[in-house]
């Protein structure tokens, strides 16, 4: 199926505005979006609640419904919208939803996507929303049937939804974007490696910021013992990092996040500085893009992280635009107190051959537990 052929048949459907959040899955219907000629609006959301809310808010000024897309992951942060709001017992507002399926069962993925992949299905069934899985070997005429079945439900005020399988969408023309940035991330990742103390902890987010804080680290010093990679949970590490830092104020924590996971749940900024935690540094790795599943815009180019945390009440937070600018990273680690958090643009660029990590989501709990707290008593928990 072409990503533009789909568009046209919403177009028939009535639906002219389309928000959610990029997957990889949907990375040709997103590009195909993006390139579309028709008569369309399209919103990147914050979160895929967010992009039900946009939905709600279309609907409820035009009368025409919507078209909501995301990642099945975040089916779970559209749950709350979908059935205190939209769901028939309530407000009963139409939306088509298009959700990229990580995780098939039987089919190889990454960790965070397995059990998501396994309940996707149940998760639409048990908040009642009819659906229909589309994948390469869909017919013409399946598809259309199921967009039938779609207009239908749509009409009477429900929801339906596409669950788009990997490898269902033709390429066509992608959509590129440049931000302007020419500080590499990688580079930027292995200069802050080396200017935190090897006896902080350091959680990062999920995409290629771990990915490469994983690579670099090894290659320094053999290990990422001190390193935990929130695979998953997007939007939620700076949370798991002050957790951290509350329970051991006598350790440096350092929360690597990038600029869509903050975007993701922004609350935790105000939250993080009325905790007032000392010993919590916060760095913002932003290149205005969810580059990990196909560097689309954010929606939000243009939010500045540091007047941001300023106002959230950070105890310091400023821009590092330049390598050299990382002494202000070193200082911290010298003398600072936080909260702070250090903002770094950096340009839309990763290596072709970069890696994953080797060892399993436990395995790299339990070693990032024993870092924290030895050996002896990682020991005993499992015991």
């Amino acid at each position: 199926m072409k990503a533009s052929r789909l568009l046209d048949e919403l177009g028939n459907m009535g639906i002219r505005t389309i928000t959610g959040v990029p997957d990889s899955t949907l990375k040709q219907f997103c590009d195909g979006i993006e390139n579309y000629k028709g008569e369309l609006s399209h919103y990147v959301t914050a979160n895929e609640g967010a992009a039900v809310g946009v939905a709600i808010g279309s609907f409820l000024a035009s009368g025409k419904p919507a078209c909501v897309y995301m990642q099945n992951s975040g089916i779970g942060n559209a749950v709350n919208p979908l059935a205190s709001l939209a769901n028939g017992d309530v407000y009963g507002v139409p939306m088509l939803f298009v959700i990229g399926w990580r995780g098939e069962p039987g089919v190889k993925d990454e960790p965070q996507h397995v059990f998501q992949g396994k309940i996707t299905c149940r998760l639409l069934d048990t908040l009642s929303v009819p659906y229909a899985v589309i994948d390469k070997e869909t017919s013409e005429e399946e598809a259309l049937a199921a967009l039938r079945l779609a207009e239908d439900m749509l009409k009477g005020g429900g929801q339906f939804a596409l669950v788009i399988k990997k490898g269902t969408f033709e390429k066509e023309e992608p959509y590129t974007w440049e931000n302007g940035n020419t500080l590499v991330r990688e580079e930027m990742l292995r200069e802050i490696l080396r200017r935190i103390p090897r006896d902080a902890a350091i959680v990062s987010t999920t995409g290629k910021i771990s990915r490469e804080l994983y690579e670099q680290s090894h290659q320094m010093y053999g290990d990422h013992e001190n390193l935990f990679m929130t695979v998953g949970g997007m939007g939620h590490a700076s949370m798991i990092a002050l957790g951290i830092a509350k329970k051991r104020p006598d350790k440096r924590v350092v929360c690597i996040d990038g600029d869509g996971a903050v975007i993701m749940h922004m609350g935790a900024l105000p939250f993080i500085a009325s905790q007032k935690p000392e010993n919590f540094c916060h760095i913002v790795i932003n290149n205005q893009a969810h580059e990990s599943v196909g560097a689309m815009p954010t929606g939000c180019q243009g939010a500045d992280f540091a007047n941001l945390a300023k106002a959230a009440g950070y105890a310091h937070a400023g821009k590092l635009e330049r390598m050299e600018d990382l002494e202000k990273l070193s200082d911290f680690f010298i003398d600072g107190k936080g909260p702070v958090l250090f903002e770094i643009p950096v340009s839309l660029s990763s290596r072709l051959d970069l890696g994953r990590p080797k060892e399993s989501a436990r395995e790299n709990k339990e070693s990032f537990m024993e870092f924290l707290n030895g050996i002896e008593w990682s020991q005993k928990m499992r015991d």
